[in-house]
């Protein structure tokens, strides 16, 4: 019987061992990189769009987890869930959703006070225990994503910690060939200025796109951190793509992780990717007669307790969609027109608590009435 006796087992040309072996013991340490949960990001692949697949508004408007924005625009840009084409890379690669944002037609020009911008924010917790030693520049996480535009451009993007002294990490991509999917990966190393708080608040913001003009840009280094400026917000700007009428632009397989070596996207299930969405925003109820909960009224109140289906960040507010005879009550007295929608200090995040005028009855149910009814909550960062 042959055995081999190594202390470490390297790559040719790597820097550090794949596997380390314990000399006393024979254990071995494995550097493994593919390993589970390791995307920090929720929905890179942006599978989930709970509320719309296209809009033209500001905030968290489509794709969950992705808030935009745009100011000073002749026409506002749309901004929506697209499907990657078959046979690409990066749909041989397993994607099949992207997060596109299409230009308005901007006949004014371009002017200082342009802006166009998407962006995700983590939780504060999930970076302070992910493993990532942030206030030391010899400790990295890496960013990789795929983008594709219809315009030849270098775009600029930003990584901002916003606990403490807020601190900005500028990059780019580097000249885009158009309407040509190129993958980005960026290693970003820990800064001794950063600050995280160990809570559910916004800790750091990526930004997906950024169209800016030069009332927010500065003239920085890239690849470096500096102090956060809501003036200075990435390095000025060559704006080809925003002066398009019509222009596309398109993100998938968005992933940060800790460490300095890009792996291969994590993809996980439609479910889980929806679960882990639903800690933000999820739907109650939709569509006509879809049961919200029981109901038990007191005086002219009635009052329905509903259990979410996921453990939210935060106690919730409610979303609700803006229709007449949107919701009813219905009881032993009849039915009652809800139009609105409040909950109490008694929710949490993990049950809301409604309480509306009205007394259908003593026992009585709270449904959607139309077709266009539609109950949600949301713990937005």
């Amino acid at each position: 019987m042959s055995e081999i006796k190594v202390n470490s087992i390297k790559g040719v040309g790597a820097t550090n061992a794949a596997i380390t072996v314990n000399n006393s013991d024979g254990t071995c340490t494995a550097n493994i990189t593919n390993k589970p949960n390791r995307n920090l990001l929720i929905n890179g692949a942006f599978l989930i769009a709970q509320r719309s697949t296209s809009d033209t508004g500001n905030g968290y408007t489509t794709v969950d987890r992705v808030t935009h924005y745009r100011a000073n625009v002749n026409e506002n840009p749309t901004f929506s869930q697209s499907d990657v084409a078959a046979g690409t890379t990066p749909y041989t690669l397993g994607f099949r959703k992207a997060f596109k944002i299409q230009n308005g037609n901007q006949t004014g020009g371009i002017a200082a006070t342009n802006q166009i911008q998407a962006d995700y924010r983590f939780e504060a917790q999930d970076i302070a225990n992910s493993g990532w030693d942030y206030t030391s520049s010899s400790s990295f996480i890496t960013l990789s994503f795929w983008v594709k535009s219809s315009v030849s451009q270098d775009f600029k993007y930003h990584l901002r910690t916003v606990d403490g002294t807020n601190r900005n990490y500028h990059f780019n991509t580097g000249v885009l060939s158009a309407n040509t999917w190129t993958k980005i990966i960026k290693t970003i190393p820990g800064d001794s200025n950063i600050t995280m708080d160990n809570d559910n608040g916004t800790g750091m913001e990526l930004m997906l796109f950024s169209q800016y003009g030069t009332n927010l840009t500065g003239s920085f280094t890239n690849n470096a951190w500096s102090n956060w400026s809501s003036s200075e917000r990435t390095q000025d700007q060559t704006l080809t793509w925003y002066a398009t009428n019509n222009a596309t632009y398109e993100i998938t397989g968005v992933q940060l992780e800790v460490g300095s070596v890009a792996t291969d996207f994590e993809h996980r299930s439609f479910g889980q990717e929806l679960a882990l969405c639903q800690r933000y925003y999820q739907v109650v109820a939709e569509g006509a007669n879809h049961l919200i909960g029981s109901v038990f009224t007191v005086s002219s109140y009635i009052y329905c307790v509903v259990d979410l289906l996921v453990t939210m960040r935060a106690t919730p507010t409610i979303e609700v969609s803006n229709f007449s005879n949107a919701f009813r009550a219905y009881g032993t007295g009849g039915g009652v027109n809800v139009n609105t929608l409040t909950i109490t200090g008694e929710s949490r995040n993990n049950r809301i608590f409604i309480e509306q005028a009205g007394d259908p009855g003593t026992v009585a149910s709270l449904r959607c009435y139309n077709a266009n009814s539609k109950l949600a909550v949301t713990a937005e960062l």
